[in-house]
């Protein structure tokens, strides 16, 4: 029996200090399946597949592969084993090509051959229906092109077992087509692929069996011809929860934010955003849709005055109650923005580098927000501490305390702790990018909930996603970007999948637009 299984991994356990990551987690993944990993943010599904990979080693437990026990103790450990594994994040260089990134780690040292490195990979590609070019730089590719690359890589190196990281999060429905036809193929050619997603409508397309973690704890498994997206949520999160996001009709939308010819070059005179007119309703949730590295990024950064723009461009923001005259706001600096009664809120793509102080603790990052407010020189701590109980509460924040410097909590309580932050600031436009990525559906319904308040409480919202299926859910209109230009704004209503994807990728005349 055990010679049907490429892995299992029995009574895993690790554990960080007092934290126990994974406690006694049984998984089993067969030869040529593929296998969708689920679980909330915190859930240990990262902390398995690195021990599996040889990133962490289990404090106790037994991994066996192909029905033989096996001590994985480093990243090399695994690949001799045939086991290769896909980071979210690209583990890439960017200034060489694709074969070059292939060799890199490789026997042989200094010498690289190219041609045989091309031909190889070539083979490749042709086999599972790959398309990458062996002499591209990094630099020059796509998203999608970077990640079909590492998947390549871990081919090249001679992997039977895949395990693949949020691969679809930053690509389009017809990247993410592509995606799954080569998964199909290599599943046919006997490989193994373990996936984490948070997207349950791909994990019922894509996989044949589920494995759910909570809590560290392995809750069970089954072949998801038999499952439903209400029942695999319900073993994520251990209750009932509601996947309906609401989204009214604007009440009385009045214009807050006009844009206009809104142009943004980079330090290397790159051309990021290109002529953007657009207006922001408040009232109203604007969704942003693109390929990453659209724009999405400037803008929002230029509007929060963190971008200079071109001479020429202007975004005016007009106040809230009866119409009066619009303000520049660009050119002014974040404090200038503030300063002038602007209440601008903006949770950036880039959590703990931009939104939060990683090393502070939660009432600190609170205080970030409130050191000016006070009446006298020495810094208020009372209400960030008080703000900060009231969004672990509110938002249920799993903390050891508000003490607890925010690095050491789950991606999704992070985020729940930044977007909870910058909306006690009463906010009139609220920016927010990404807001979910990496999320469990638990904790994004939570921020699909208050965003939806916030629109309720007449704030203009903007949101940035990657979901096309959330965005057309969420969002009242959709400003599509593609290459840094808008290319159309959309009804979320009556708008589709197809449609905006192919929007994104700048094919307008498929779209029927």
């Amino acid at each position: 029996m055990a010679e049907e299984f490429a892995v299992r991994m029995v009574n895993i356990t690790k554990t960080f200090g007092h934290v126990t990551a994974n406690d006694k987690v049984y998984l089993e993944l067969r030869k040529g399946e593929i296998l969708s990993l689920l679980g909330e943010n915190g859930s240990g599904k990262t902390t398995l597949m690195n021990m599996l990979s040889g990133i962490y080693f289990p404090d106790s437990g037994q991994i066996y592969i192909d029905g033989r026990e096996v001590t994985i103790a480093s990243p090399h450990d695994a690949y001799r084993l045939g086991i290769g594994m896909v980071h979210q994040h690209f583990k890439l260089v960017d200034v060489l090509t694709a074969a070059e990134n292939i060799a890199l780690g490789l026997p042989g040292g200094a010498v690289v051959d190219r041609k045989a490195i091309a031909a190889r990979v070539r083979q490749i590609c042709d086999r599972y229906g790959f398309d990458v070019d062996p002499d591209k730089k990094i630099y020059d590719m796509s998203v999608s092109e970077k990640q079909t690359l590492e998947i390549v890589k871990t081919l090249y190196r001679g992997a039977e077992i895949l395990i693949l990281d949020e691969p679809t999060a930053v690509l389009t429905p017809q990247e993410t087509e592509k995606l799954f036809a080569v998964m199909r193929n290599m599943r046919a050619d006997g490989k193994s692929i373990i996936i984490i997603t948070h997207k349950l409508n791909e994990v019922l397309e894509i996989s044949d069996r589920v494995t759910v973690l909570r809590k560290g704890e392995y809750i069970g498994d089954m072949d998801t011809a038999k499952a439903d997206v209400r029942a695999l949520t319900d073993m994520m999160v251990g209750r009932t929860v509601t996947l309906n996001i609401q989204r009214d009709a604007p009440a009385d939308p009045q214009r807050r934010l006009e844009i206009r010819n809104l142009t943004v070059k980079d330090k290397d005179g790159v051309t990021r955003l290109d002529d953007i007119n657009l207006d922001v309703y408040a009232g109203e949730i604007l969704g942003v849709a693109g390929v990453s590295g659209c724009g999405q990024k400037e803008l929002l950064e230029a509007i929060a005055g963190l971008q200079p723009a071109v001479s020429g461009s202007s975004i005016k923001y007009r106040p809230t109650g009866p119409e009066g005259p619009a303000e520049e706001m660009l050119g002014l600096g974040p404090r200038a923005v503030s300063d002038r009664g602007i209440r601008l809120a903006f949770v950036p793509e880039d959590r703990l580098g931009m939104g939060l102080v990683a090393s502070m603790n939660i009432a600190g990052n609170m205080m970030l927000k409130e050191y000016r407010s006070g009446k006298s020189p020495l810094v208020e701590r009372r209400r960030p501490y008080d703000m900060a109980r009231d969004i672990v509460r509110e938002l249920e924040v799993v903390t050891p305390s508000i003490e607890t410097p925010v690095r050491r909590l789950s991606g999704g309580n992070v985020q729940k702790v930044l977007v909870g932050r910058e909306i006690a600031m009463h906010p009139t436009v609220l920016m927010s990018a990404y807001a979910v990525r990496g999320l469990d559906i638990n904790t994004s319904y939570t921020i699909y909930r208050l965003l939806n308040e916030q629109k309720k409480a007449g704030v203009a919202v903007i949101y940035v996603g990657e979901d096309l299926d959330v965005l057309l859910q969420l969002c009242d209109r959709i400003a599509v970007l593609c290459g840094g230009r808008l290319n159309d704004i959309v009804d979320g209503r009556t708008a589709t999948k197809e449609q905006v994807g192919y929007l994104m990728t700048n094919l307008n005349k498929e779209a029927g637009v």
